[in-house]
C-alpha cells in the first residue's frame, strides 16, 4: 500500500509541474495583461515599459516561468489588484477557501446522502414508479442551470416564503469567534450554538442549488452499478447458496458497485469547485468562487494565479484520496 501511495504521489507532483505551466501562459494570454490591470488601459508606453521591466515581464519567457515557480513554492503570488486591493493574494485565497470549502463538503454530503441510497432503491425497483420518479429528477438536476436553480430557490424560499436567509454566510447581527473560518464548526469549537445554526441555515439554499448535478451524476452511475453488479454470476450463486438478502446486498452488490461511485464522487469534488462559482455570486458568499469572478472582472491576475493553481491541487489530492479508496476497495489494483 505504501509502494502504490507513493507512485500516485509522483504522478501528482507532475501533474501540478504541468498545470503550472498551461496556467502560466494561460494568463499571459488573455488581453491586457498585468500591466494593463496595475496601470490601465490608458496607461502611456514609458510607464508601461517601466513596470514591465520591475515585474521582468521583458525578459524570456522561460525565466519568467521558473521565476513564477520559485515565487509560487514559497507562496509569493504577488498581491491583489482587484478583489481585495492591497492584500496578498495568497492571503485572499485563505481567507476565502474556508466558505467554499464548507458549502462543497454540504452540497457533496447531500449529493451522496440521496444520490447513493435512492440509486440503489431505484436499481431494486427496476421499471417501478420509484424508479421512473428518480430518474425524471435526475435528468432535471442536470439540465437546469446552476444559476437559475439558485435564483429560483433564493425567489421562492427567501423572498416570497422568508424561510431561509437570501445571501451571505452568517447574520452581521451575530458577534461569533472566529477560529478556522468555517462558520459552523468555528460556532461548535467555541460552543455559541446560535452562531453554529445560523451559518447552518445560510448554507442550506447555495448548498441545495450546487448539489443537484452532482446527485444526478452519484445517482445514475450508482443505479447502472448495481444493476451491472445484480446481473453477475457471483451474486446468483450467492443466492443460490442460501445466504441472506442483507449479506449479499451488502457483501456483494454494495461492495462491487461502489468502485465507480467513487470514481464519481472523486470528478464531481471538481464540477462542485467549477458551480460554485455561479452559486456563491447569487448568494454573496465571499469564497474563492466570488473571488474567480471578481479576478476576471477586474483582472486581478495574482488572485487568478493562486485561486486556480490551488484549486487545481486540491483536485488532484482528491483523486489521489479515489485512488486510495480504489485500493481499499479492491486489493487487486495495488499491484497496476
Amino acid at each position: 500500500m505504501l509502494r502504490f501511495t507513493v507512485r500516485r504521489l509522483g504522478q501528482l507532483v507532475l501533474v501540478v509541474f504541468v498545470l503550472s505551466m498551461l496556467l502560466f501562459g494561460w494568463l499571459r494570454m488573455l488581453p491586457g495583461g498585468p500591466v494593463s490591470a496595475l496601470l490601465g488601459d490608458r496607461a502611456t508606453p514609458a510607464a508601461r515599459e517601466q513596470l514591465e521591466k520591475a515585474l521582468g515581464l521583458d525578459q524570456p519567457i522561460f525565466v519568467q516561468y521558473f521565476k513564477f515557480l520559485g515565487r509560487a513554492i514559497t507562496g509569493d503570488f504577488g498581491t491583489s489588484t482587484g478583489v481585495q486591493r492591497g492584500d496578498s493574494a495568497l492571503e485572499v485565497f485563505i481567507t476565502r477557501f474556508p466558505a467554499t470549502l464548507e458549502l462543497s463538503i454540504l452540497a457533496l454530503v447531500l449529493a451522496v446522502v440521496v444520490g447513493i441510497p435512492l440509486g440503489y432503491l431505484a436499481a431494486r425497483k427496476r421499471g417501478g414508479w420509484l424508479d421512473n420518479l428518480s430518474i425524471t429528477w435526475s435528468l432535471v438536476g442536470v439540465a437546469v442551470p446552476v444559476f437559475f436553480l439558485a435564483f429560483l430557490l433564493k425567489f421562492v424560499f427567501a423572498i416570497e416564503l422568508g424561510a431561509l436567509p437570501a445571501s451571505g454566510r452568517q447574520d452581521s447581527a451575530i458577534n461569533a469567534t472566529r477560529v478556522t473560518g468555517f462558520y459552523v464548526l468555528d460556532g461548535l469549537l467555541t460552543r455559541e450554538w446560535d452562531a453554529s445554526w445560523n451559518a447552518l441555515v445560510h448554507l442550506i439554499l447555495p448548498a441545495i442549488a450546487l448539489s443537484t448535478i452532482p446527485f444526478a451524476v452519484i445517482f445514475r452511475i450508482t443505479r447502472a452499478a448495481v444493476l451491472d453488479v445484480m446481473d453477475e454470476d457471483y451474486v446468483r450463486t450467492a443466492r443460490a447458496k442460501g445466504l441472506g438478502q442483507m449479506v449479499i446486498r451488502r457483501r456483494h452488490i454494495l461492495h462491487n458497485a461502489m468502485l465507480p461511485v467513487v470514481t464519481t464522487i472523486g470528478l464531481q469534488t471538481g464540477a462542485l469547485l467549477a458551480g460554485a462559482v455561479l452559486t456563491e455570486r447569487v448568494f454573496n458568499i465571499a469564497g474563492i468562487g466570488q473571488a474567480v469572478a471578481i479576478g476576471f472582472e477586474r483582472k486581478d491576475f495574482p488572485v487568478l494565479q493562486v485561486v486556480i493553481l490551488a484549486s487545481a491541487m486540491v483536485y488532484v489530492l482528491v483523486n489521489l484520496v479515489v485512488d486510495l479508496s480504489y485500493a481499499l476497495i479492491d486489493p487487486r489494483l495495488r499491484t497496476r
